[in-house]
């Protein structure tokens, strides 16, 4: 997977390239030292709330392995990420301007001896965006390397070259042209939705922490309403931008007085579909 640091000139067309014809890069340099140190604890707090709030038995039916949902409701940290002239560039420059958050999950990916990890969905290989539209790219993926990803320490492996197939790899071709997406921390990984991929095995005895994001097309809906699970008076508080990344003008008119608003303050904008 293609390597560079944000810093170059050059760097977002050579994604967008790397990223239309293996599937993914990896993009250095992107957050720093201080801000790494914040987001850490923010997602161990983050951790504690979710877990406070839905309980520890719904999480265990779930069988995710780390996840953390909808951390913008416990640490308001994570709305900067929307806010990054690096994420803004690849949304504009791979979906569309107009496109908006699908997800921001964060992972606390634990270590475990090799023949101990559990098997569940995220460590088997998938497409997070499991639909071909004959080369129409409707989701990108935004993944933060908040530790350094590394093969060790569950570095998510991808197959480069396997987005925008119609049919699903044979497994035996996948594992053997799989490789870890190596990357420090700071970094963010970026790559089509349909690239096949699952999470690494963390054997390092230690967490390895990351931020997902998908942005997808406008008409698409989102895993979370994040306008309806964070409150108006939260999204008002956004910059422009953020809010409409979080889903404000492609909302979902439910009642005909909201659909017989002047058009300024009609909940689908025009040009946001």
């Amino acid at each position: 997977m293609l390597r560079l640091t944000c810093k170059s000139r050059d760097w977002l067309p050579n994604v967008l390239d790397a990223v239309r014809f293996q599937g993914g890069a990896v993009v250095e340099d992107v957050l720093n030292a201080t801000m790494l140190a914040k987001i850490r604890e923010a997602m161990y707090r983050a951790q504690k709330a979710i877990h406070q709030e839905v309980g520890e038995e719904k999480l265990r039916r779930a069988g995710e392995l780390g996840v953390l949902r909808l951390m913008l409701k416990f640490e308001p940290i994570f709305f900067s990420f929307l806010e990054l002239s690096e994420v803004i560039a690849i949304v504009d420059g791979m979906v569309s301007p107009t496109a908006i958050l699908h997800l921001q999950n964060g992972f606390i990916l634990p270590s475990f001896p090799r023949d101990q990890t559990p098997s569940i969905f995220q460590n088997r290989f998938h497409q997070d965006f499991p639909r071909v539209f004959n080369g129409y790219l409707a989701s990108i993926n935004v993944l933060f390397a908040i530790d350094e990803f590394s093969a060790s320490n569950g570095a998510t492996v991808v197959v480069p070259g396997s987005h925008q197939r119609t049919q699903a790899p044979d497994t035996a071709l996948l594992e053997s042209a799989a490789v870890p997406a190596e990357a420090p921390a700071g970094s963010m990984i970026v790559f089509d939705s349909t690239l096949w991929h699952r999470a690494g095995v963390n054997t390092s005895g230690k967490d390895r922490l990351a931020i997902n994001h998908q942005f997808t097309r406008s008409f698409l809906k989102q895993q979370i309403d994040y306008v309806r699970a964070l409150g108006e008076d939260v999204i008002l508080e956004q910059r422009p931008r953020t809010r409409q990344l979080l889903g404000w003008a492609t909302r979902v008119v439910t009642s005909l007085d909201e659909y017989y608003r002047p058009e300024s303050e009609r909940l689908y904008q025009k040009g946001q579909g």
